[in-house]
This record gives C-alpha cells, structure tokens and sequence, in this order.
C-alpha cells in the first residue's frame, strides 16, 4: 500500500461529514495495525472521533481521537510518544464506524501492553493474554 497522502481540509470535511454520529457526536474508530508490515493487521484499540478528530486525522495523518473523560480532541502519542501514523482510513456500509490502518510506534494501550485487547476468556477462566511491553512510568514519567 502506498504511503498516506493527506486529504485537503475540504476533502477531510466532506469525510467527516458523510459520517453517522451518535447523539454525543461521536464515532467508533478502530484501529489496527497495518496489514502489509507483517504483523497480521492486529487490532490495536477502539476510540472514538468526532468531527474535529476525523478531520485533523485525514489532514495530518497522525491519528487524532476524542476523549470523552476529558471532553477534548486527544492527539494519540502526545504525551507517552506512542505515535499512530494513518495509512489508510475506512468507513463502514452503515457509516457509523471508522477503520483506520495504522504504523504504531510503541505501544497502543495505555496500560503498557501491545493492543487494548488483553483479556480473554480461556479454559473457563478470564485470562490476560498480552504482557506490559512498556512501564506506566516510562509511558507518562
């Protein structure tokens, strides 16, 4: 696949816009690893965006999303250095969920481990099936 090109801010508005939102505004926005870089397209995290976070995205393509605990645009990466570069932006059939192929640099989650999907259920049991890569201290300092 090709290197992410930036969208023109109109091109990104136009995106944005033909998105479903909810009532809060917001869209559910998976992310996943890239699917050529030899990782199998691992499902990273699951955020949401609104419109302002789909458009910095398609703009910049360094992956933006919003957080709703803070109740502002959160540019992934900022503060842990933990950077999810866009190599690809999707949208479903229905319009209301986002697919975005991603490179990430370090970790995804924000507990240290590869991808937010740790826990699983195994031989009847909840089972955590993913290590901490990185330290919270090291992560936030």
């Amino acid at each position: 696949m090709k290197p992410y090109v930036p969208a023109s801010p109109e091109l990104a508005t136009k995106i944005a816009d033909v998105l479903s939102y909810t009532a809060d505004g917001l869209v559910p926005a998976i992310a996943q690893q890239n699917l050529e870089d030899g990782n199998g397209g691992e499902v990273l995290m699951m955020a949401w965006m609104n419109k302002d976070a789909v458009v910095e995205t398609l703009t910049t393509g360094r992956v933006c999303y919003y957080s709703r605990s803070r109740s502002k645009l959160w540019r992934k990466g900022e503060t842990s250095g933990q950077v999810q570069t866009l190599v690809d932006f999707r949208w479903d059939c229905d319009q209301d969920t986002v697919l975005m192929l991603v490179d990430q640099k370090g970790v995804a989650c924000h507990t240290g481990r590869r991808n937010c999907f740790y826990n699983a259920v195994r031989d009847g049991e909840i089972k955590s099936i993913a290590k901490v890569e990185v330290s919270l201290d090291d992560l936030y300092g």
